[in-house]
């Protein structure tokens, strides 16, 4: 989340405000001793939480109401607004949250927050609500190992220890850092708006003072499912009484002459995001090859560091299959309007030192070539353990798999 301090608009919250402003199954966004706060009314209830997402700083305000949480107008973090904890991902650290007071219109006497009242008013930020410890039952696993270092391998082990779990928790990451966020990877980090230690989802201390035992540059090679162990490429063995795969996706390869050259790059990892970052530095020119998420990311990025960028896609409007195609031809507007060259209805069918040239015949000069033409799910290890597939991995309503204790 962004660091700088955040602008205040709205009411004082602290000196009040009228109930009747608050329909029911809205917000309001105002302010309290410095800090934006958002106020949510459910009914007769009133709720007061920190206004700013903590995962990438969004305005609450312009999010949804569903049930008793707020969901994160930009990448769909989900916030409880009894106790302010994050309870969906990408987000991690919960909001604040304020006590609401309420007072009647005829007796101006201070009343439960459920009452019928004329105002509200914000009093003062209550401590974060700390879940109980779980005491261990008889079908707690002694261990768990998690395969994946992303964001949902790194959430699991810091609910395990926010759950009160205290038994052996070990992540195996086959990338060489730190758990990450990985829309900065594609976004500030890339554009140089970001640096590179906003990037990790957690600190190193951090997993050592919740004795979380992540291990990186570890790659999992395979399961033994009858032995409850997991091989690693170093020859390693790690025993486990539960398993989770959180393996995530790999970018589709483009199978083209020219796709393994020193200047192509796909995009998953920091590393990844750091070779383009040192290519585009000795750049003028970028081609991206694929126009969804990941490629128009990397185009605003890379037009941020001033490359002439040209990108290339089969579709005729760019995110019309996901977004439609109004959304789309807006996006593309967009994106020309900050230099972006758009290519499409073509494909691109060879790459050399020069550039890369396209099905329509044209060469488009480039010292950077990105690709992101999508991703798949990484189920190779799944796979080779025997596990159930299904066009990715098929699990029961606890997200177990067909061989229990692996989820």
């Amino acid at each position: 989340m962004s660091q700088e301090k955040p602008k205040l608009s709205g009411p004082d919250l602290t000196q009040g405000v009228e109930l009747s402003t608050i329909p029911d199954g809205t917000m309001l966004l105002g302010h309290a001793r410095g800090e934006p706060v958002l106020l949510a009314r459910r009914g007769d209830e009133v709720f007061a939480i920190g206004a700013i997402c903590t995962h990438s700083g969004a305005p609450l305000e312009q999010g949804t109401l569903v049930g008793d949480t707020v969901r994160c107008p930009w990448h769909h973090a989900c916030f409880d607004l009894r106790t302010g904890e994050a309870l969906r991902a990408p987000a991690l650290d919960p909001v604040s949250r304020w006590r609401v007071e309420a007072v009647r219109d005829v007796a101006r006497e201070f009343t439960p927050v459920e009452t019928p009242v004329g105002a509200v008013y914000v009093r003062e930020k209550l401590e974060r609500f700390a879940p109980q410890p779980r005491p261990a039952s008889a079908g707690t696993p002694a261990s768990v190992v998690i395969v994946g270092g992303g964001g949902a391998g790194h959430a699991a082990a810091e609910a395990l220890r926010h759950e009160g779990y205290s038994g052996r928790i070990t992540m195996l990451s086959a990338d060489q850092a730190l758990p990450c966020d990985r829309p900065k990877l594609s976004k500030g980090f890339l554009a140089g708006s970001a640096l590179e230690e906003s990037v990790p989802l957690r600190p190193a201390e951090f997993y050592r003072n919740h004795d979380i035992g992540l291990k990186c540059n570890a790659r999992v090679t395979g399961i033994d499912t009858a032995s409850r162990h997991v091989l690693l490429a170093d020859g390693s063995r790690h025993g486990y009484d539960a398993l989770l795969l959180a393996t995530g996706a790999e970018p589709v390869q483009l199978d083209v002459p020219g796709a393994d050259l020193p200047h192509v790059h796909t995009l998953r990892t920091l590393a990844d995001s750091r070779a383009i970052v040192a290519t585009a530095a000795m750049s003028k020119r970028a081609v991206v090859i694929g126009a969804s998420f990941i490629g128009l990311e990397v185009a605003a990025s890379l037009r941020a560091r001033n490359l002439e960028v040209h990108v290339v896609a089969p579709d005729a409007i760019p995110m019309e299959r996901v977004l439609g195609a109004e959304a789309g031809a807006f996006i593309r507007k967009l994106h020309e309007k900050h230099g972006v060259t758009f290519h499409l209805g073509t494909t691109a069918v060879s790459i050399d030192g020069q550039g890369v040239t396209l099905k329509t015949g044209e060469h488009l000069d480039a010292d950077l070539v990105v690709v992101g033409i999508g991703v798949r799910p990484a189920v190779a290890l799944a796979e080779q353990a025997g596990l159930a597939i299904d066009r990715g991995v098929s699990v029961d309503e606890f997200l177990q798999t067909s061989v229990p204790g692996i989820f």
